[in-house]
């Protein structure tokens, strides 16, 4: 993807919302009482804070091609409004529809991590980090070009015009997240498979090559809104003083609707524990005693907030569906080693008691793992592994033991990692975090020319 200046792009043009104003008064909101006297109840949760008509389900069949609008926005880059970024990325709006507008504007940049900049702090952290880790590492592994920037990735470019949305209608859900309703405006998106950085080495091994040149479509926003029956929503969320467009609140309140749900009036608050590796042992023991609860008690406040929000409503969908194992965690011990973004702790033992009373352990050493339980001990080392695959996969081409190699090696060394943070002096699990460190430790477990190994079989 180019990025701003470069050649290609046409000059960009700013989104306009005719009649558009700040709300007067209270920054993001309309003068109206919070809550406005009458606002309906859903069942199980009470008054719900908010203003607006209560949301309906959309029309079955439709839905989604909303939430693929609303993902469009959030993680596609391209040509646009670039001044407007470059003027306000990595700060606030005043209000929800500012935040949203400037999420909408940033998409003309060009620039991933720039318009991913322009979420919720915590929230855009945990995007933009894994995309620039992975970037050193797909560089190292002959993937991307030596030049690769982190900002230009994606090949893809979403051009913003006349976007306009709802304000009277946007839906206060607590005093720090509200909906704004996008109505109309057009998405124009714009591929160019040739814009990739992608390293010459790695385009020689592909099997094909898509078609050359910009495939462009572009998508009547009113035109969708009418066949859905309503607006885009994008969710955002008010941090110190400021607004920010979000992708996980997004997300949850699609999924809320699906279920034909509201937002819940109160929130499970965090409470986090005294060590990482305390956080890591007390959210397994949790999983294990089926506490849907003390799970989200264990996630970060600042990139989890969506989960604590939602909290009340994920535990009575839980309610009856999950039950306790029965199985008790005796120990589980970590080393600990700093990662971008928070502490990965990496398992090195674990003892376990089942239901039966039968006790099982794992435990590290070096790049080995060694299980036992029910009266037997079994060890498995890098080399035992490789060996393993190579004894049972004798008749895959050379290329690809070697790489099976690499990558049994790579990540018995480097073990189990969970990843987490510390907010306020008490540590927490991250779950995006920790997911997107296992599609690091594969990358890591590589070696230079391991793609190209691959793609070239397939030719």
């Amino acid at each position: 993807m180019t990025t701003p200046g470069q050649p290609g792009w046409q000059q960009p043009q700013q989104p306009q919302q005719p009649g558009w104003q700040p709300y007067p008064q209270q920054p993001g909101y309309p003068q109206q009482a919070y809550p406005p006297p009458g606002y309906g109840q859903q069942p199980g949760y009470g008054q719900l804070p908010g203003y607006g008509e209560q949301p309906q389900p959309p029309r079955k069949g439709r839905r989604w091609l909303i939430v693929g609008l609303v993902a469009a926005l959030v993680v596609l880059a391209g040509g646009g409004t670039t001044w407007y970024l470059l003027a306000q990325q990595g700060s606030g709006a005043a209000s929800p529809t500012e935040a949203a507008l400037k999420l909408t504007s940033s998409l003309g940049s060009g620039d991933l991590v720039g318009v991913l900049d322009s979420l919720a702090p915590a929230e855009a952290a945990l995007f933009t980090d894994p995309v620039k880790d992975a970037t050193s590492e797909l560089k190292r592994l002959q993937v991307l070009d030596g030049n690769a920037d982190p900002n230009a990735l994606s090949g893809v470019g979403v051009q913003t015009q006349n976007l306009t949305f709802d304000e009277a209608g946007a839906q206060r859900v607590n005093d720090h997240v509200t909906i704004t309703k996008l109505t109309g405006g057009t998405l124009t998106i714009t591929s160019d498979f040739g814009k990739l950085p992608l390293a010459k080495q790695f385009l020689d091994a592909l099997p094909g090559t898509p078609d050359a040149g910009p495939h462009t479509e572009t998508i009547d926003i009113a035109k969708e809104v009418r066949e859905s029956g309503e607006p885009v929503r994008i969710a955002t969320v008010q941090v110190d003083g400021e607004w920010y467009p979000s992708l996980l609140y997004t997300i949850a309140d699609y999924a809320l609707r699906e279920a034909g749900q509201q937002w819940p009036a109160t929130s499970i608050p965090a409470k986090g524990a005294a060590s990482a590796n305390d956080a890591v042992k007390e959210l397994v023991q949790a999983a294990l005693d089926a506490d849907v609860q003390r799970v989200i008690e264990l996630l970060p406040p600042d990139e989890m907030g969506v989960l604590h929000d939602a909290g009340p409503a994920i535990l009575a969908a839980a309610e009856g569906e999950t039950e306790p194992t029965g199985a008790q965690l005796l120990d589980l011990r970590t080393q600990t080693s700093p990662v971008t973004g928070g502490t990965r702790a990496t398992v090195t033992s674990l003892k376990l008691r089942d239901p039966s009373g039968e006790e099982y352990s794992v435990t590290k050493d070096g790049d080995c793992y060694e299980v036992s339980g029910e009266g037997r001990t079994q060890k498995m080392c890098a080399d035992d592994l490789a060996e393993q695959i190579e004894s049972e996969a004798g008749s895959l081409p050379s290329d690809v033991r070697e790489v099976l190699r690499h990558l049994s090696g790579g990540i018995l060394k480097q073990g189990i990692g969970v990843v987490t943070t510390e907010v306020n002096g008490k540590h927490y699990v991250s779950p995006l975090r920790t997911l997107t460190e296992q599609g690091m430790t594969v990358l890591r477990s590589l070696e230079p020319g391991d793609f190209t190994k691959l793609l070239k079989l397939a030719q």
